[in-house]
């Protein structure tokens, strides 16, 4: 998420480790990514958008945006299923420029200073320049991409339906190591200080060594894990297909606690200081509490919630596929507002600056202020 002047490292501790949960400032790279940090928390620091009082841009692709948006430069980057990447001018919702894949780019971009990588249905992640949209280099895998790239430190890691977990080069495009996990993988890797974090189909979350590739550990549901994790402290969240959102020992792989929901969880969690936020297919959101470890509230809407929930100052924003998008308190779960669209919306909303932007079925990138 792009602010005025630098993104600011967040840290968070574990044990002695110290996690930079967002890029650096002057010394280090911008960066803009699914679910704004590399531990996927979801959380966001800007204006809020209290009620929406009007309809900034719409911008029309010809597919669905089941992709989640992304922003650095005063540019909204996000994919279609009509195999582009767009670069949207944030202010007047028109094209910068577009990029075509070879299938679907249902995964949510990342922006690292002058890059941007878009990860494609067609096997491919892509790095184009982040300002025309030229191609700098392309990495294949042997399956199909859906999920979202992480990144730190220089690397990016990738899932593939081709059983692997990718460490690439973000400069060169150079692989440097691979895991497999012999099952497809359509959940996007959360990063820690020490290791890199992902569901499979089947219904393990694995941990392994950010620098090495080796497993340090795996964690059995009896469910596939399509949800992608999101790290806080010393606890990893996610959900399963088995109705449970899970909360997991990063040091050790030992369950901590879970709740039960009605029916699979297969969007993404978000975690601030004291609550986590996570949509089912029971049409709710639940709200559960990091100390007292229970369900607090939980939310009805008309359809599934497979959408990823984000977190700004209070306010949880999220989609259903209802049409609606949503905002409702944090602490006690009542609407603030809802928006309807032409159809159902997958995508998780991007916030800034008292703006939300995010993508629905209908084949539109909504801008709402």
């Amino acid at each position: 998420m792009e602010t005025t002047g630098c993104v600011h490292i967040r840290n968070a501790v574990i044990g002695l480790a110290v996690i930079s949960l967002l890029s650096a400032c002057s010394s280090g790279p911008k960066v803009s990514m699914f679910r704004a940090n590399p531990a996927q928390t979801g959380e966001y620091s800007t204006a809020n958008l209290p009620q929406v009082k009007e309809l900034k841009w719409k911008f029309k692709t010809q597919a669905e945006v089941n992709a989640s948006p992304v922003l650095l430069h005063d540019t909204v980057y996000i994919g279609s299923n009509d195999h582009h990447l767009y670069a949207i001018d944030l202010n007047s919702g028109g094209a910068k420029w577009q990029y075509k894949t070879g299938n679907k780019v249902s995964a949510t971009a990342l922006v690292v200073d002058n890059s941007v990588y878009a990860a494609s249905q067609d096997g491919k992640l892509y790095a184009l320049d982040a300002l025309s949209g030229a191609a700098q280099w392309q990495f294949t895998t042997g399956g199909a991409i859906f999920a979202s790239p992480g990144y730190s430190n220089g690397s990016i890691y990738l899932t593939s339906t081709d059983n692997n977990l990718y460490a690439v080069d973000a400069v060169s495009g150079n692989e440097q190591w691979r895991f497999n996990a012999s099952t497809p993988i359509y959940s996007s890797p959360a990063v820690s200080a020490e290791l890199v974090l992902f569901g499979t189909q089947e219904g393990f979350l694995y941990a392994i060594n950010r620098n090495t590739g080796q497993e340090l550990w795996r964690f059995k549901t009896n469910g596939a894990i399509y949800s992608s994790p999101a790290i806080r402290d010393d606890t990893v969240y996610f959900g399963s297909d088995d109705n449970r959102l899970y909360a997991v020992n990063i040091r050790t792989g030992q369950e901590r606690w879970h709740i039960n929901t009605l029916a699979p969880v297969t969007s993404s969690p978000a975690v601030s200081d004291k609550q986590v936020f996570v949509g089912s297919q029971d049409n709710r959101l639940y709200a559960a509490s990091l100390s007292e470890r229970h369900t607090q509230w939980k939310f009805m809407t008309e359809d599934w919630v497979n959408a990823s929930p984000i977190i700004n100052d209070g306010i949880v924003y999220f989609a259903s596929y209802d049409k609606h998008l949503y905002a409702v308190d944090a602490e006690k779960g009542n609407l603030k507002w809802k928006f309807k669209v032409e159809s159902r919306i997958y995508s998780s909303p991007l916030i800034h600056n008292g703006v939300v932007i995010f993508g629905s079925f209908d084949g539109n990138v909504y801008a709402l202020n």
